[in-house]
């Protein structure tokens, strides 16, 4: 986010989402409203009451008639004096309350009031301890949330859930460098800190938890950004049938024709809540048809950049070299394209047709009439990663995980330097990088443009 306002400006926005709809609010946020207020509705609100008025224009003219609800700090979300107005919400109508208020604010009652940035209410909840970073960052997340999983989790996360998991590592993890420290401080002394205080097993009790929540925060950023899935095969295999059935519905068009699909279509789906972003490609062969060899390279582009990839095979064709011999093709070409740790998932299609035929070693399916899907949908799950675990899953993000997987490799090199015999202040250093980590979870510990690409994502008004 950029910088160049201060932080202490009263700011202000339209908070709903554009375009028109029943109720569209218009917040403000700052130091000591009361005077606004009063000059911007014509008289005083009793605090958290809903009061329905007439919102006046500068000529004394309504604007709208709705309700108004004011705040005083710190008891509101931003932990400013917070005032929103609930008008009708048609685009026109929320500008001109959004124009009185700054209007209103340029008589001298609330100088330097200006237009929100993105995220700069939740930002502020922030700054004033209403809010630590992650539960910030789950506001976001509860907004965007695609499934009803994900909507739950980021609930969790919201209510600070995960924040005390985080906070109950810590807190394990500064005693252990209490320890540690001591120790430092007190090389004279005989008793040996460590092994006295079970220093080993306390950092054995750390990192089995830090396991523990680095498990369920996988789970987390996987219910949040899902993974993305193409679909990749011969022409005519029965890619756009597949991402059909598994869609529910017709997104791509099905003929007999070889090379009908000739770009990218792309749906999300969700599998126990688990948002998959599937992708059907162009059949990957030789052709001299410059369209279709356009498509077969966008096909390419979207297998590089896929999480997993789903090969397709026809069952009809096992008894066709050419057929076979593409295929081995395909699959020598996925193994030199994709990344390391990229799964390919093969799958037999057509078994409505195939009969008793022989079934090679993979999946066996029907995009057509539906069998096999239940067992494809069971393997992307383990594909993505996922496991259902007792305890609800809060939402999380990448970064969180990145975190953590950084605290344990402190925490493992912590037990290695006490294994060796090396020095303490190694010990030390790394107890230190490891709770920096941690800290950055919850913004405990983070730089200005962490902050800023962070709330830089959230939408005008929250």
């Amino acid at each position: 986010m950029p910088t160049r306002h201060h932080h202490d400006d009263p700011i202000a926005a339209i908070a709903t989402a554009p375009g028109r709809g029943a109720v569209g609010i218009v917040r403000f946020s700052g130091r000591d409203l009361a005077p606004f207020v009063q000059a911007l509705l014509g008289r005083t609100l009793r605090p958290r009451e809903a009061t329905y008025l007439p919102f006046p224009d500068a000529h004394g003219g309504a604007i709208d008639r709705g309700l108004a609800l004011y705040f005083p700090a710190p008891h509101s979300y931003t932990g400013e004096d917070v005032l929103e107005l609930q008008a009708h919400g048609g685009p026109v109508v929320l500008q001109l309350l959004l124009a009185r208020g700054l209007e209103a604010a340029g008589t001298g009652v609330l100088p330097r009031l200006r237009l929100a940035e993105p995220g700069e209410f939740t930002r502020r909840a922030f700054l004033n301890d209403k809010l630590d970073l992650a539960q910030a960052e789950a506001v976001a997340d509860l907004i965007d949330a695609s499934t009803e999983a994900a909507a739950r989790s980021a609930s969790r996360s919201l209510s600070g859930e995960f924040s005390h998991e985080i906070e109950t590592l810590r807190e394990r993890l500064v005693h252990l460098r209490m320890l540690v420290e001591a120790t430092l401080d007190f090389p004279e002394e005989e008793i040996d800190f460590l092994r006295k205080a079970d220093a080993q097993g306390q950092l054995d009790g750390l990192q089995r938890q830090l396991a523990a929540v680095l498990a369920r925060t996988r789970q987390g950023a996987l219910l949040r950004d899902g993974i993305t899935v193409v679909i990749a095969g011969q022409p005519n295999a029965g890619k756009s049938s597949l991402l059909n059935a598994l869609a529910g519905a017709e997104l791509a068009i099905v003929t007999p024709i070889a090379g009908t699909t000739r770009d990218r279509v792309e749906q999300s789906i969700q599998i126990e809540g688990v948002p998959l972003h599937v992708v059907d490609t162009a059949g990957l062969r030789d052709s001299d048809d410059p369209v279709e060899r356009i498509g077969i390279a966008r096909a390419w582009e979207a297998i590089e950049r896929a999480d997993a990839v789903l090969l397709l095979h026809d069952l009809l064709r096992l008894d066709d070299p050419a057929a076979r011999q593409a295929d081995a093709e395909i699959a020598a070409g996925l193994a030199q394209r994709l990344p390391a740790g990229v799964p390919v998932l093969h799958l037999w299609n057509k078994v409505d047709l195939a009969g008793d035929a022989a079934r090679p070693e993979g999946l066996h399916l029907s995009a057509r009439t539906g069998a096999g899907l239940d067992a494809l949908r069971a393997a992307l799950l383990r594909l993505a990663g996922w496991q259902p675990l007792p305890e609800g899953v809060y939402l999380a993000r990448a970064r969180h995980v990145q975190a953590l997987a950084r605290v344990g490799e402190h925490l493992a090199a912590v037990r290695q330097h006490l294994a060796d015999g090396q020095a303490l202040e190694l010990v030390a250093e790394e107890l230190r990088l490891a709770q920096n980590a941690l800290n950055e979870i919850t913004g405990a510990f983070g730089s200005d443009d962490l902050l800023g690409v962070i709330f830089s994502r959230f939408c005008i008004g929250k």
